[in-house]
């Protein structure tokens, strides 16, 4: 399997201009349930209104050249900070257990993260 077809994780939209964000950064979870926790916690009952997608690491890489920024939580991180390292990344391991407001914790990932 080819490095752009790894799943990384989920992303939700209500359409093509809504799509769930943390801040500018579209959030990429590491499953759905976990998506749907997202979801239900910035807007109550309203995860049935989403669609939740796998994405892949092609997408989210051709997304960072175009100038997207990335929200991951712990287990998309994982999968995705090795593979952009091979593609000329230079991304560390994150902590990821010190407690946030929301009980989310999420690492941004933008154009100023990408290789020039």
């Amino acid at each position: 399997m080819d490095l752009d077809s790894k799943v990384i994780g989920y992303f939700a939209y209500k359409s093509k201009t809504e799509v769930i964000c943390d801040g500018d950064a579209c959030v990429i979870s590491g499953s759905e349930q976990e998506m749907k926790n997202y979801i239900n916690f910035v807007s109550p009952g309203s995860s049935k209104k989403h669609t939740i997608k796998k994405t892949r690491f092609g997408e989210i890489i051709n997304g960072v050249k175009l100038g997207a920024a990335y929200a991951f939580d712990e287990q998309s991180y994982n999968r995705f900070y090795p593979l952009a390292n091979e593609v000329g990344f230079n991304l560390k391991e994150e902590n990821f257990s010190g407690e946030s407001e929301t009980g989310f914790h999420f690492v941004t990932i933008r154009t100023s993260n990408r290789p020039t």
